[in-house]
């Protein structure tokens, strides 16, 4: 499994890179990376099917840990996954911006 700093993981995302939030829609809501698309991990093997295929596809939680497990995961069923190294917590610790609200497509 690949995993990126953060540092990686911002020039990725400023470039319009693809970012799965697997944490909970109460986390997500409390704030997450502008433009990430929630896939809790207990739903993320039915998402698995959605993730495009032949692009880099990183993989944010609170910390780390979750993204490890949904990268590997996606990566055997063949995404571009990387997990990012810190995660979310990490993301706003070193100045970088949140978006908080709604989950996107909820009612």
């Amino acid at each position: 499994m690949r995993e990126v700093d953060l540092d990686v993981f911002a020039a990725a995302w400023a470039e319009g890179a693809l970012v799965l939030d697997v944490r909970e829609p109460d986390e997500y809501r409390a704030g997450h990376v502008p433009g990430a698309r929630l896939a809790p991990l207990s739903v993320l093997a039915a998402a698995a099917g959605e993730v495009p295929r032949g692009r880099p596809v990183y993989v944010i939680c609170a910390s780390g840990n979750r993204s490890q497990w949904a990268a590997e995961r996606l990566a055997a069923v063949g995404a571009g996954a990387v997990s990012v190294a810190g995660g979310t917590s990490g993301w706003a610790r070193t100045g970088h911006p949140l978006v908080t609200g709604p989950v996107p497509g909820a009612a």
